[in-house]
């Protein structure tokens, strides 16, 4: 590296590079750090990546790695190798992780917005490649290796020809093979958690929204629901799969529709119709809870379980990244308490970020609609954004994070009654205790920073 000496190679987890062409290599003469929220630090502990996780690279941005010899951090723009700057490298995890650090990276003065991944810090150690992570739910039924193609495409195939005239299960189609949507896939496979997208418009601008972004942003993961199905068409497809699939849930609110409390009276009508057939499985909706009342008619008229999702329990943060349009924070709130008192089982989809949502007063106004709500379940699932979109979007975002560990410690000592975990459960297990995820952490190997 031009300028100081970078001779020794490190033995502690070291910073990864990739070319142009996204070959991928480690650079052993810096160790790798990571970031909460803007603050560079040490990363204390690693853990193997998981199976399944993917890597990436950031362009336009410049890693920053600790220099053992220079004891200080070190960007990487000034190295070339060859005719090339050599690019960043982050890693998406597999479902059930919840990522400790972002990738310790700089943007350059005009870097693209990065498309809606949760970018994790990922290092070369020992022959392997590790995360700064740690598991907070030991369910493998979302596992990638459960989810083969080879299998799946077949079964798509037989259901089409079920039902040509079906456009919900084409669509669905679409989501299972192109998409890869784990949801849409159990559909075909019959079991578990399946999916019942119904809406195409919404009462938010969420920044990271995977289905929908505004022009000169990014482009959007996938596109959103484009028509309204009718009762008969989402009957066909949810009374089937409650009465053939193990751990049976279906679930209204996808990653590929808008809001669907907006559509709350074609989901009451299926509800209805869905229960005239069958008692068996769980309905579930997931929401942003902006109409209260209307979520508590729904509970009221079948509905098994709500998921609300949260970036944050402060207004100004949560206003900051929902855009909310028509309803305000207090209504989330309220439909939550109403949800609850109406018999639902409420989750709480908690979009968490490290440096941000472990800051104190983050953890503090948690506790509170912990107490106020009486949620039972807390998903805790790494928020898919640019990081420094994130953080320049977040009111007051420069205080330091208590860190992602300590935040689930809190939890688990002070809120005692609310499972922790990553996914939706049906019925068979509301209230049951959760598995503890197995610890499969490294031992801590240094503290660069």
């Amino acid at each position: 590296m031009p300028g100081h000496s970078v001779k020794r190679r490190t033995a502690r987890p070291t910073l990864l590079l990739a070319d142009p062409n996204g070959r991928i290599f480690d650079y052993p003469f810096l160790e790798c750090v990571g970031k909460s929220g803007s603050q560079f630090t040490a990363v204390r502990q690693w853990i193997p990546l998981p199976e399944g996780s993917k890597l990436f690279t950031l362009p336009e941005r410049s890693a920053l790695g600790w220099d053992p010899d220079a004891q200080q951090l070190r960007a990487v723009r000034d190295i070339w190798i060859g005719d090339y700057a050599p690019l960043p490298v982050a890693a998406f995890l597999s479902p059930g992780y919840v990522r400790t650090h972002l990738p310790g990276t700089e943007p350059a003065e005009h870097s693209p917005l990065l498309p809606t991944w949760a970018y994790t810090c990922v290092a070369w150690h020992e022959g392997q490649f590790v995360a700064a992570a740690f598991r907070i739910d030991a369910n493998a039924k979302w596992q990638p290796e459960r989810y083969d193609d080879r299998e799946l495409l077949p079964r798509i195939e037989e259901r089409l020809a079920e039902s040509p005239r079906n456009r919900l299960l084409k669509h669905l189609a679409h989501c299972a093979a192109v998409y890869h949507c784990f949801a849409a896939k159990n559909l075909f496979l019959d079991r578990w958690e399946a999916p019942l997208p119904v809406a195409s418009r919404c009462n938010a601008a969420c920044l990271g929204c995977l289905s929908w972004q505004p022009k000169g942003r990014h482009v959007s993961s996938h596109h959103r629901i484009r028509f309204r199905p009718s009762v008969k068409e989402i009957c066909e497809i949810a009374v089937r799969h409650l009465e053939v699939a193990p751990e049976a849930m279906v679930s209204f609110g996808q990653g590929c529709e808008g809001e669907p409390i907006l559509e709350h009276e074609l989901i009451g009508e299926a509800i209805a119709a869905i229960r005239s057939e069958t008692r068996r499985g769980t309905i579930h909706l997931n929401t942003n809870g902006s109409l209260p009342k209307t979520l508590e008619a729904l509970v009221k008229r079948g509905l098994d379980s709500v998921r609300i999702s949260l970036n944050s329990c402060l207004p100004e943060r949560y206003h900051a990244y929902f855009a909310p349009q028509n309803y305000s924070f207090l209504d989330v709130k309220r439909s939550a308490i109403l949800a609850r008192q109406a018999g639902a089982y409420l989750h709480f989809n908690l979009l968490v970020f490290p440096g941000i949502s472990d800051q104190q007063r983050e953890i503090d106004a948690l506790m509170d609609w912990i107490e106020a709500t009486g949620v039972n379940h807390l998903q805790l699932k790494n928020l898919c954004i640019d990081p420094d979109a994130y953080i320049a979007a977040m009111p007051d975002s420069k205080d330091r994070g208590k860190g992602m560990r300590q935040l689930v410690k809190v939890l688990r000592s002070s809120a005692r009654d609310v499972a922790l975990g990553y996914f939706n459960i049906p019925k068979e297990e509301f209230g049951l205790p959760r598995k503890s995820a197995k610890k499969k952490t490294m031992a801590r190997v240094g503290e660069t920073p």
